[in-house]
């Protein structure tokens, strides 16, 4: 028998508890609800984020085991080291937010669930200084590059996209090391993914995710994501 669905009403603050989702499909919590910047950022805050398709209700989830990055454990692999050295590629934060979220959702030959919706209510979040791109640039091109939300010591990564070989991981290498020097310490990368797995993530239980979670949210930290 398949347990009830939470349905969200109009408070945003209001999520239950993330032990309670479900095992199948891994990590369903809740349904409903709405995605301005008040919610999304709580939802965060508990370590739930949302994903549904364009013909669903929004879909909130917190799947377990956890896939998460420490940013000051990344190493970039012997062939990322070179690319990185060659210079081929810039680096720069939040210059062309929309244009990061719209190739991610491009990207997806099979689908996304970064519909319209989501893209103006992270749009939302990114002028309201909770949402950040990081952007590869070639010859002053944007070639790929990812995005995600950052809350405390922890930085939520949401999707990443390359147009030009290794460009993503360019941007994500980057990432890490200013993540690591402005004192974050979590990286939340959501569910397990070959890619991923190349960048060194690694899997966690939901109890540790929680723990790692409040602990890098009380961090006080002092990022500065525009190029200056």
């Amino acid at each position: 028998m398949t347990s009830p669905i939470y349905w969200l009403d109009d408070d945003p603050t209001l999520f239950p508890h993330p032990n309670s989702a479900l095992n199948e499909p891994n990590g369903l919590l809740a349904a409903g609800g709405d995605l301005s910047s008040r919610r999304l950022v709580n939802a965060y805050s508990l370590g739930i984020f949302p994903w549904y398709n364009e013909d669903e209700p929004i879909l909130w989830w917190s799947p377990s085991p956890r896939c998460v990055i420490k940013p000051s454990h990344f190493t970039p692999s012997k062939s990322l080291k070179k690319i990185i050295k060659k210079n081929k590629f810039e680096v720069r934060f939040n210059q062309n937010f929309k244009e990061v979220i719209t190739n991610c959702a491009q990207a997806r030959s099979e689908g996304t669930w970064i519909n319209q919706d989501i893209i103006d209510a992270y749009c939302k979040l990114n002028t309201e200084g909770f949402a950040h791109s990081v952007e590869c640039y070639e010859n002053n091109v944007l070639v790929g590059g990812l995005y995600g939300i950052a809350l405390g010591g922890v930085f939520f990564g949401e999707s990443m996209y390359s147009k030009v070989s290794n460009a993503s991981k360019v941007a994500f290498a980057f990432l890490c090391e200013q993540l690591t020097i402005w004192g974050f310490t979590l990286i939340d990368c959501q569910v397990y993914s070959e890619h991923l797995d190349s960048l060194g993530a690694i899997e966690i239980s939901r109890d540790s995710f929680t723990n790692e979670l409040n602990t890098g949210l009380t961090i006080s930290t002092s990022p500065r994501w525009h190029n200056e």
